[in-house]
This record gives C-alpha cells, structure tokens and sequence, in this order.
C-alpha cells in the first residue's frame, strides 16, 4: 500500500512540475543558487525586429573604373541576410529590409552590418566604421539592440557625432584617404501592440504609460517636443527641457528645430545643414532644376565631416517655381526672398533653420550672397543666409573642358555656401581675389597653397574647402566654418 501511495504521489508531482513549466510566463532557473529570472519582454505579442537600410553613398571612389556594385550583409544574432547586389551606383535609398524573430525573454539582440562592393571572385568590403582600418578590421559595425527600450548601442548610439542610424567609414579621420569609405543610414525598430515605437516593457516599467495605448504625439513635461522624440534621444518626457535653447551639437539649430526637420533627415547630436532651392522659370516656360547627381555632388565633402547636408527641393515647402525675368536687379532678388522663402512672414521658423538659394536667368554680378533681412543686405556680413545664382553662369561655365552641369551646379552652391559659414572676401585673403583666377596673374601663384573652391583659382576644379594642410597662405576653411553666421543677429 505504501508503495502505491508513493508511486501516485510521484506521478502527481511529475504533473504538477510539467504544468508549472508550460503555463508560466516567468520561469526561474536556479544555478549555482542563484535564480535567473526569465521575462517575456513584450507579452502582448511576438516579438520582431526590422533593420532597415535607408540609404548608402560613396565617400571614396570605390571602383576606379565604374561606379560601385554593392551589396549588404547582415547578421542577426549570428543569422546571415545577404542584400541583391545594386550594380554601378554611388548611391541609393530605401534599399534593403530584414525583418525577423527574436527570442521574446532575451534583453538583447546582436546585429553586425557590412557592405561590400561586388567583383566576381574578389569583392571587397567597404569601410563604414568609426574605428581605424587595422589589418582588415574596423570596416563593419556591431551594434546591441535592446529590446526592453527600443534603441541600440555599439558602434552607434543615440548620440553619435555621425548621427543616430548614420554611420561612415571616414569618421575615422581618412578623409583624403582612399579606404572605400561610405556612408551608410540604417533604422533598427521592433513590433508593439499600439505602434508607438515605445515597447512595452519600457512603457510598464519605466515610463507608465499604457502599452495598448498609442502614445505618438504626447507632450506630458509640456516642453514643446513629443515623447517618441526625446525617447530616441535619451531625454527624459517626463522632465520639462528648455530645447529652445539646447543645441548639443552646436549647428545653430536648438531642439525644437531639430524635432521639426527630424522627419527632414536631422540629428540633435549631429551637425545639419539645410539649403532651400527655389527656381524661376525660362522665357519658354522651362525649369532648369538642379539635378540629384549635382545635389550629391554637394553632399559628399560636407558629410565626410559629419556635416549632413540636407536639401528642400519641394519636400517641406521648398522647390517653388518663381515667373521668368530676363534680368534681376538686388531689389528683386530680395522681393523673391520675402515672397517665396519666408511667404512674407518673418517670424516663420524656417529663417533659423533654412540657407536658400534661388536659380534666376541672369543678374549681375552672376552669384552672390545676401540676407533679405539684414542691412546691407547685399554681400557677406553676418546674417547672410542666402544666394543667388544665375543660369547662364551655369550654362557658361559648363562649356569648360571635363565640366559638366552637375559639377558646375555644385561648384557653385558649395562656393556660395561658404560666404554663408563666414568664409569671405579679405578672410582669408586668397577667398574671392581677382588675382587669384589666371596664371597671368600674381595671385594664382601667391594662394596657389590655398586648395579651396573659395578660391578662384579653383572654384571650377576643387569640390572641397581647404583645411589648411598645403602649405604656407594656406588657410584652414573647414576649422573656421560658422555654422551660426546665417543667423539674424539679435
């Protein structure tokens, strides 16, 4: 008998330690005395993580003979996605999606990105790390996504000098070396029951909000900016912040801008430029828009530095379309300004955030900078904002040997740019010097050390500013950039 109520006695706790172990959420593992604690972190749902790789760009010239042929790998807790392979570009976007299963009771999830360019039997890898090239390594990035919160570190954080989702091979200082560096954009995010982008154990735990409940839009601390915003970036939403006057990276434009333009491309970590173009139309009713390789032309020497050059050609009000006039005067030129940037407004926003430069037919001189709001208006004292460019400069110049439009284009707004960053006549004084523009001159000998596109002498042939690494009379234009000059002086 004791034998019988011993063997049923087994079997009911057999039972009941099977139940245990099927039923509960939360399981606990004792090791070593210790007991671990195993969590669903998201109980409401299974969860999923999507890596999205928003966009790609050649820093370097990847395939001396071609553009480049690249492809993506990537790893997901050590599972490989290999992207098609994009054949002969220097860019795209919205390129490649992975979305996959993860555990629901483990914190983290590892993420390794590479990019390679694609040459039959000898691809080689492109460099996309901060970390210096050693032997083949620094090249991808590692990346901890944390699941209990939504954002991930590593390689990138939320307060990358590259941006947060931007990483480039040429933040390891080998800006005028040739190591394949790219940049590549990349967003990792998760699946939640109310499509807030704020998980569900961040909601239940740290902030208190309802995790069935989409919280998009919420401004609890009343400081002017929504909780996913200050989530992504490490503030607090339920401490009020004074972002009209915070701005960590020192680009001239507070957080309030930043969360404005962040759907625009912008960081409040990293240095943003933003440059409206406006374009009047031909006689025969033509617009000569500047097209995306000139635009990508201008990108590349600003976002080797980190400086992420953004341009509004009709995504948030920019791109407006100006009535043919054979011949501008200053006057007009200002009239188009009021009109068509600032609609007349001068409150509006966009004067703190925005450079703009308008594509007339022809004026005179052929392109300078000016402010529409800051006495003397015309030419380069602080609070220039904006330029003018004529197109039959640009038709001009394009007949130079080896010139295209594109590259004209981009000379041309990369020049007048930096009259916008404080770079002008007589600082230094090889910028904007007549002498400077032909070997029968004095000039084109005395500044020839002076390798800026500010100079004359290079203007057409040059599509950087100098750092002031050439040699004596040079002078270092990308240390004494101003990114705050354009601002309306107070």
């Amino acid at each position: 008998m004791k034998k019988v109520i011993h063997f049923i006695s087994c079997i009911i706790i057999v039972f009941i330690l099977i139940f245990v172990s099927t039923t509960s959420s939360k399981q606990f593992i004792n090791k070593e005395n210790k007991q671990i604690q195993l969590i669903d972190y998201d109980p409401l749902i299974d969860i999923n993580i999507t890596v999205d790789i928003q966009a790609i760009r050649a820093l370097d010239k990847i395939d001396p003979f071609s553009k480049a042929d690249f492809f993506v790998k990537m790893f997901i807790n050590d599972v490989e996605f290999t992207s098609p392979v994009w054949n002969n570009t220097d860019y795209l976007y919205n390129c490649y999606t992975v979305t996959t299963d993860v555990p629901d009771d483990k914190k983290t999830v590892d993420v390794t990105i590479q990019l390679w360019d694609a040459d039959g039997d000898d691809n080689k890898q492109c460099d996309i790390s901060k970390d210096p090239n050693i032997n083949g390594l620094g090249l991808d990035i590692q990346l901890t996504y944390d699941v209990s919160i939504g954002r991930w570190s590593g390689d990138n954080n939320n307060a990358d000098v590259t941006g947060y989702g931007r990483v480039s091979g040429s933040a390891d200082g080998s800006i005028y070396k040739d190591e394949n560096d790219c940049e590549l954009w990349f967003s990792i995010h998760q699946n939640d029951f109310d499509n807030d982008g704020l998980p569900y154990w961040v909601e239940t735990n740290v902030y208190g909000t309802d995790p069935t409940k989409n919280d998009i839009g919420s401004d609890a601390d009343a400081d002017g900016i929504p909780i996913e915003w200050e989530h992504r970036y490490g503030f607090n939403p339920f401490v009020w912040d004074d972002h009209e006057n915070i701005d960590p990276d020192r680009d001239s434009i507070n957080n309030i801008e930043e969360y404005k333009t962040y759907n625009f491309g912008s960081d409040p970590f990293r240095k943003d430029v933003f440059l409206e173009i406006d374009y009047m139309q031909e006689s025969n009713g033509e617009i000569r828009n500047v097209s995306q390789e000139a635009l990508e032309l201008v990108q590349t020497p600003f976002h080797r530095r980190n400086i992420v050059f953004h341009f509004d050609t009709g995504q948030l009000n920019g791109g407006e379309i100006v009535p043919y006039d054979a011949d501008c005067n200053f006057e007009e030129i200002r009239a188009i300004w009021n009109n068509y940037f600032l609609h007349n407004n001068s409150n509006d926003w966009r004067r703190g955030v925005f450079h703009y430069v308008i594509f007339v037919h022809d004026q005179t001189p052929k392109g300078y900078g000016f402010s529409g709001d800051v006495a003397p208006y015309w030419g380069y004292n602080p609070g220039t904002d904006a330029f003018a460019i004529a197109n039959t400069l640009v038709e001009k110049k394009a007949k130079l040997p080896f010139k295209s439009t594109e590259y004209i284009t981009a000379s041309l707004i990369i020049h007048e740019m930096g009259h916008n960053f404080g770079i002008r006549f007589g600082e230094p004084f090889g910028c904007d010097n007549r002498l400077t523009g032909s070997p029968f001159k004095l000039g084109w000998y005395i500044w020839g050390n002076y390798k800026s596109i500010m100079n004359y002498r290079y203007t057409y042939s040059i599509l950087d500013y100098s750092d002031g690494s050439h040699g004596k009379i040079d002078y270092d234009d990308w240390e004494n950039i101003d990114l705050t000059y354009f601002e309306k002086p107070g």
